[in-house]
This record gives structure tokens, C-alpha cells and sequence, in this order.
């Protein structure tokens, strides 16, 4: 295990705490303004969560034609970044087709100068065409741009500079001043489980994520889904435990009733987590004891009591 790991592996809530837990802020589950999110956000870190994430999307469109969008996440998480002073912050994960991939690099060290050093840049393809076509953007060799685009990335954020020229990006005679208060930048994690996505980003990410459709929402899946970065790493010439493991998990609280969410395919129907909170916190230390170092709750529902009903539930995973 690197000495001075930039992906914090501890609780920063408890020492006492088994693995690092983390809630999701919501998406498009209903309308919801800033005043809201940021009571989620702040009860999140009263509560003794360790993070808190935003998803990076622009707009979903369903089946009956209806349409729903999150706000904007990099805005969300600066002003989440100025509005608390503990919690780790990120996006799950952004999209790097979105965005210029040195701009991307720029709003990254400015997060990890706003949030002092709280920021984690969690990055990743993109998936949805819906938004793809609606704001401009091609869908066509997303991983090939993608990997053009992460070089460009963690280049700027590692070394401070590029000099660039891909088919689809260019950054020539690029320098990020000035720095964030991070060494080396804010900490990578990688949103995948695609051989080809994880042979690009193992030599490089500090951190590791899959969603609970990949894992089935268990922690036997979780550590099954983390097969491929393992391989990944051998092939990099680096340590298994050099990388940490996260993942997201569906966490049904009383009057969860099923979370809507962007991605409606079968994929997404698990069965949630649940139960009282010594319940819940079983389920969670379980995924600690498979390897897993993170959990980011995505907890139906989404509100304000849901937070506060998680603290029973640290309660116990700490004792």
C-alpha cells in the first residue's frame, strides 16, 4: 500500500468505522432546488457520512416521452465544496466527453483548492445518447476520446503540464497554474469495469468504482466486479492494494418505494438493502470484509429523513 495514499482509506468520521460510507445526492428522483440539496449535504456530514457525490448527467428521456435533468454537477459541487468542511466530495463519475479535457483538468484543481483538498475526480465514458445528441456531443468511439481525454487529464493534474496532439483532443503547450493543495492533484477513480476503460486507467487512478447494477447490489458481486481491475493492475506492474475499492449501493429505507432514476433498463432492478439499522449495518461491514474500502449510498428514499435514519446505522457499523 503507497505510504501517503491521495484516496483517503479511512472513516473520516470514526476510527472505529470498517469501510467509508458515502450517500449520493439526488438526480432527477423529483425537482430539487439548492436549498434542499445543500440541507441533504450538511445533514450528510452532521450525520457522520464520509462523502457525498453528485452524479454528472444533462438529460434523461423516457419511454412515455416525459423528460427529466439534473443541475449541472461541477457548479453543484463547487458550491457544495464552499458549504461544508469535512466530507469528501465528487462526481459519480464525470463524463469526460462532456467537457474539454483540459478545462476539465482546471475545474478539477479548482475544486481541490475550494474544497481544501477534499476533492476526488471520479471519471468515466458517458452512456446515455439521449443527452449525447441533445447538447452536441459524439457518441462515436467514446472510449478512444475517452482515453485521449484522460491522458490529457491526469497529465495536467500529476505534472502540472501537456504537450498533446490526439485525433480528438489537443493540448499543446498546456500548464495548470496554479495548483491545488493537493500533491500531485485531487485523487482519480475510474467509474468502469471495461477491460479496455481499465487497462487505459490502471497505471494512473487512485480509486476504483462500480455501480450496484455491476455488483447485483451484494458484496460476493462487488468483489467479482473488481476481477478485471485486478488484472488490470497485474498487467500495470502494480500492487492489488495500491487501487481502492468503491462501490455504489441501493439502500431502501421506510418509504422507499423504488428510486427513479436515468438508467430505467433491467439492469438497474435489484433487490436494495434493508432492514433495521444492526441489519443494515451487517450488510455494509460485509462488503468490507470483501475487499470493498468505500460504499456510496444510493438510498431510496432520497430526503432529508433518510440521512437522519442513517444514524442508528453508523452507530452500529462503528461499534
Amino acid at each position: 500500500m503507497p505510504a501517503d495514499p491521495r484516496y483517503p482509506r479511512r472513516s473520516s468520521a470514526s476510527p472505529d468505522r470498517p469501510l467509508r460510507v458515502g450517500v449520493q445526492l439526488p438526480e432527477v428522483e423529483r425537482d430539487v432546488r439548492w436549498p434542499e440539496l445543500l440541507d441533504l449535504a450538511r445533514r450528510a456530514e452532521d450525520v457522520g457520512l464520509d462523502s457525498v457525490w453528485v452524479g454528472d448527467h444533462l438529460l434523461y428521456r423516457f419511454a412515455d416521452g416525459s423528460t427529466r435533468g439534473p443541475w449541472e454537477a461541477w457548479s453543484l459541487l463547487a458550491a457544495l465544496a464552499a458549504s461544508t468542511s469535512r466530507v469528501t466530495l465528487g462526481p459519480l463519475v464525470a463524463c469526460t466527453a462532456f467537457r474539454n479535457p483540459a478545462m476539465l483538468a482546471k475545474e478539477a484543481t479548482t475544486l481541490d483548492e475550494i474544497s481544501g483538498g477534499r476533492f476526488v475526480l471520479g471519471l468515466g465514458a458517458g452512456w446515455n445518447p439521449v443527452e449525447f445528441a441533445a447538447f452536441g456531443l459524439p457518441f462515436d468511439h467514446r472510449i478512444a476520446r475517452f482515453e485521449e481525454a484522460f491522458t490529457i487529464i491526469r497529465s495536467l493534474l500529476r505534472e502540472g503540464a501537456v504537450d498533446f496532439a490526439g485525433q480528438y483532443f489537443s493540448a499543446r503547450d498546456c500548464e495548470l497554474v496554479p495548483r491545488g493543495p493537493t500533491p500531485g492533484g485531487p485523487a482519480l477513480l475510474i467509474g468502469s469495469i471495461g477491460p479496455r476503460m481499465l487497462a487505459a486507467t490502471a497505471p494512473h487512478v487512485d480509486a476504483w468504482n462500480a455501480w450496484f447494477a455491476d455488483t447485483g447490489n451484494t458484496p460476493d458481486g462487488a468483489a467479482a466486479a473488481a476481477g478485471p481491475l485486478a488484472t488490470a493492475l497485474s498487467a500495470a506492474g502494480r500492487a492489488s492494494d495500491e487501487v481502492v475499492r468503491t462501490v455504489a449501493v441501493l439502500l431502501q429505507l421506510p418509504g422507499g418505494a423504488g428510486r427513479t432514476m436515468g438508467d430505467t433498463s433491467e439492469s438497474q432492478q435489484v433487490r436494495p438493502l434493508a432492514g433495521p439499522p444492526e441489519e443494515l449495518a451487517a450488510g455494509l461491514r460485509a462488503y468490507a470484509d470483501a475487499g470493498i474500502t468505500e460504499v456510496q449510498l444510493v438510498l431510496d428514499p432520497i430526503t432529508a429523513d433518510s440521512i437522519e435514519a442513517l444514524r442508528p446505522v453508523l452507530a452500529a457499523l462503528d461499534a
